[in-house]
């Protein structure tokens, strides 16, 4: 494949950068609505490097990866210390970063350098680099560990990578600015946000072909998918809001308003929240059985990804510009539908990920079992799908 560079924005947060960066926010926690319970409390800062953007976290909790912009690296924070324990260096402005279902690998995409790294995540060093389209963004590993798939903002394409061999597979078109990428749980479609064209693409990845073309919001950025794989959650940046899809249907079916600018998205291990970074300094929070916010938590500086663990205990929020990354004690809703810390299912990953992406539902399904209340509704399961900014659940 050639590698063309051309000059372009850096960053997807290059047209709103300084915008929501004036002062430091106090962590505190704020209740809307009728929600009696906190569904997320501030219980740690960490600093790490320059302009952390998107997180993904191991399939076992252990450790989360940070991209780090201005560093050209990544960050591995231990989850039990909340300390940073190595950093790996690779490409120029490392974006999008997800963690394959059995944690062996973290894919790390390079705006700058039109790639992708591969980190042996034993021995935190690039094992090798994939050439892949112009300005590659968002992230997403297929569950069954076999693809990688990233999105070309510039070139308004998807790269299929072969993990086997970490080469190109097949190109997909798709709409204009492709930045996030999510997996259904059965890895039959891939869900591509189109920042320009204000519309999200679906990819049969059977035959690499775009199946349908669903308008959103304005500007879609983050999508995360239900762990029964029934519903597709996509933050729209300018428009302040989440679209709901149903993907039996392929049309949006509600319209959530959040805060200003949200951008990485990723769902709770037994699917009965959403969260949402919102650059302006917060991250909403949304029932799935009604689609509501129910609280909104003030975090620090424009956060922009967001991950969990697979106990869903925690959530890690990148704060692009404070150089931080909030801890968040996530509410215990249904304790009968989270994996155990540790356990052998794996971690979204993506994508904006999320943020993160579709890993750990296979697992958690089966540790969930019958209870009808991990498998039905909306929102409802086990585990979730989200965008290279959560960039893995």
């Amino acid at each position: 494949m050639t590698v063309i560079n051309q000059p372009q924005p850096r960053s997807p947060w290059a047209r709103t950068a300084g915008t929501f960066a004036a002062g430091t926010l106090a962590a505190t926690l704020i209740f809307s609505g009728a929600a009696a319970a906190a569904a997320a409390t501030v219980v740690e800062t960490i600093t790490v490097g320059n302009n952390p953007y998107a997180v993904a976290i191991a399939p076992d909790g252990k450790h989360a990866y940070i991209t780090q912009q201005n560093t050209s690296s990544v960050s591995v924070i231990d989850t039990i210390t909340n300390t940073t324990t190595a950093t790996v260096s690779v490409g120029s402005y490392p974006t999008g970063i997800a963690i394959t279902p059995n944690g062996h690998h973290a894919y790390v995409t390079n705006r700058e350098n039109n790639s992708v790294s591969v980190i042996d995540t034993a021995a935190n060093s690039v094992m090798s680099t994939v050439a892949v389209g112009n300005l590659p963004t968002g992230v997403a590993v297929s569950p069954d560990g076999q693809r990688v798939y990233v999105t070309n903002e510039s070139d308004g394409s998807l790269s299929v990578i072969d993990i086997t061999s970490n080469t190109v597979s097949a190109t997909v078109t798709v709409g204009d600015e492709p930045t996030g990428v999510a997996i259904t749980p059965n890895g039959k479609y891939a869900y591509v946000t189109n920042r320009d064209s204000g519309t999200v693409s679906v990819i049969d990845t059977a035959t690499d072909i775009v199946s349908a073309t669903i308008p959103v919001g304005n500007s879609p950025f983050g999508v995360a998918i239900t762990p029964n794989g029934k519903y597709a959650y996509v933050t729209n940046r300018d428009s302040g809001t989440v679209s709901v899809i149903d993907t039996a249907t392929k049309t949006v079916t509600s319209t959530i308003t959040v805060g200003n600018a949200p951008f990485g998205i990723a769902i709770s291990p037994n699917g009965q929240r959403i969260y949402v970074a919102n650059a302006s300094g917060s991250v909403s929070v949304i029932d799935t059985a009604d689609n509501t916010v129910t609280s909104t938590i003030t975090v620090s500086n424009a956060p922009f990804g967001i991950a969990i663990t697979p106990n869903g205990q925690h959530s890690y929020v990148t704060n692009l510009t404070s150089n931080t990354v909030t801890v968040l004690e996530l509410e215990n809703t249904d304790p009968a539908c989270i994996p155990e810390a540790g356990s052998s299912g794996s971690t979204s990953t993506g994508s904006l990920g999320s943020l993160n992406t579709g890993s750990l539902q296979s697992d958690s399904l089966r540790s969930a079992g019958s209870n009808s209340s991990c498998l039905s509704g909306s929102g409802s399961g086990s585990a979730g799908s989200s965008s290279w900014l959560g960039i893995g659940n």
